[in-house]
């Protein structure tokens, strides 16, 4: 099979995201199962509800990012400039997509660095894959993609099942954990470690934060299945089947609730749970499981693609607004009341 670039690669896992289905098929996110118990004395005042929170030394209006999708080919430079603008509107948080191609090649530079043009006051995060840091000489050429974004953390993806799944996959995964070491020791900003949909154990997590990582995305099973993406990119070419692969993975409340409980012997450990949010009732759960930061890419991107920066925005608005709703039905006026709140509980 002839490989692709790797900016056609990102052109087609962009419009594969948006215009495929490629959510799991046999598996949900979880958040189903959970509900809040209503409060029918909440004894505060809705308008006095303060959604606001810190991310990376900056305030957000809502602990949501919009996460590492894109950058890299030529439409991808309007696309990240778009979504920037509606962030620093919002005051949100940003992740750019992975930077591979522009360690290859400054051919597409200006798809990741319109990100901070366009939003010059959030926190935005670099991207690489767990592969690269481990074929790493040393951090320079991390420290030259941080600087492209002027970013506020770097992170780290791990992807071995997509990796695992793409045609034009890295497998070499020896030396990622040893890599990683060295990055929260060499790079001035923080280092945030993900998984991209399949989520993080509550054993690789420590593993995690015994090199020093602080800031970890569960990024769980249950939304976008990135080998359901790889899987179609290969049914183009191929007759092999591979669809058992397509819904392996943690499910994002297993991975969150597991990882969370981490946070009671470490300090600053900062969780951000993601995978198969879909809306401001299911940031509100991650929340009250414990989660600091929400991350979602598919549900914001294809709003974009859809309906332009107005379909973006109102998505955002519905999504605060039911998030805000949740604080009021629970009496929680604050993020950190509802992170600690107990009203949370399996359904019967």
């Amino acid at each position: 099979m002839k490989k692709r670039t790797t900016s056609s690669r990102k052109r087609d896992h962009v419009e594969l995201a948006v215009k495929k289905d490629v959510a799991f098929r046999g598996k949900t996110a979880g958040f189903e199962e959970w509900e809040f118990i209503h409060n029918a004395l909440p004894e505060i005042d809705f308008s006095g509800i303060d959604t606001a929170t810190e991310f990376l030394g900056k305030k957000l209006s809502f602990p949501l990012m919009i996460s590492c999708m894109t950058g890299g080919y030529a439409e991808a430079e309007t696309i990240n400039r778009q979504l920037a603008e509606v962030c620093e509107e919002f005051h949100l948080a940003m992740g750019v997509g992975s930077q591979r191609q522009a360690m290859e090649s400054s051919a597409y530079h200006s798809s990741f660095s319109i990100a901070r043009k366009a939003a010059p006051s959030i926190p935005l995060i670099g991207n690489i894959g767990a592969p690269e840091v481990a074929a790493l000489k040393d951090h320079s050429p991390i420290v030259k993609l941080a600087d492209m974004i002027r970013a506020d953390a770097f992170a780290v993806h791990l992807n071995p099942l997509q990796e695992f799944l793409q045609p034009e996959g890295n497998t070499n995964f020896r030396g990622v954990l040893n890599g990683i070491e060295k990055l929260v020791k060499q790079l001035p900003i923080p280092v945030i470690v993900k998984e991209i949909g399949a989520g993080i154990s509550k054993e690789v997590a420590e593993r995690l934060v015994n090199v020093g990582v602080r800031y970890i995305d569960i990024a769980g099973a249950g939304g976008t299945s990135w080998a359901g993406v790889e899987i179609l990119r290969r049914k183009k070419t191929e007759h092999a089947d591979w669809d058992p692969f397509w819904d392996w993975g943690i499910r994002t409340t297993d991975a969150l609730r597991d990882v969370v409980l981490l946070k009671k012997n470490i300090a600053g450990l900062v969780v951000i749970s993601s995978g198969g949010i879909a809306s401001g009732l299911d940031c509100a759960k991650s929340t009250a499981f414990g989660a600091d930061i929400i991350a979602v890419a598919r549900p914001m991107l294809k709003a974009l693609m859809n309906g332009g920066k107005k379909k973006l925005r109102n998505t955002i608005e519905q999504w605060m607004s039911e998030y805000k709703g949740v604080m009021f039905l629970t009496g929680t006026s604050s993020v950190k009341q509802l992170q600690f709140t107990k009203a949370l509980h399996l359904r019967t």
